[in-house]
């Protein structure tokens, strides 16, 4: 029997375009649905929810292999980099 592994990776943005909880709402909603379709990943907003221009992303993939899972998420982290209206001010790393 394998062992199921865990990775999940913690993203700190800073948004400062967003004007709005509404609006942050949107980059946000648009940025996690691509997420989902091209990493097949968990995520969610798990810190900041009453702050207009800063959130923290969780983003969470089971795998068999604790490379794998390390890979996907390392890629989908990279993925929020390069496409968040924003910036990132931190990245975490997790595997169990």
């Amino acid at each position: 029997m394998s062992v199921a592994r865990v990775a999940v990776g913690t993203v700190e943005l800073h948004l400062p375009d967003v004007g709005s909880l509404k609006g942050k709402r949107h980059v946000l909603k648009g940025l996690k649905d691509k997420l989902r379709r091209r990493f097949e990943v968990s995520v969610a907003e798990v810190d900041d929810q009453d702050m207009w221009q800063r959130a923290t992303l969780a983003v969470a993939y089971v795998s068999g292999s604790s490379r794998h899972a390390n890979e996907v998420i390392s890629k989908a982290l990279d993925f929020i980099e390069d496409n968040v209206d924003g910036y990132v001010t931190n990245i975490e790393t997790e595997i169990w």
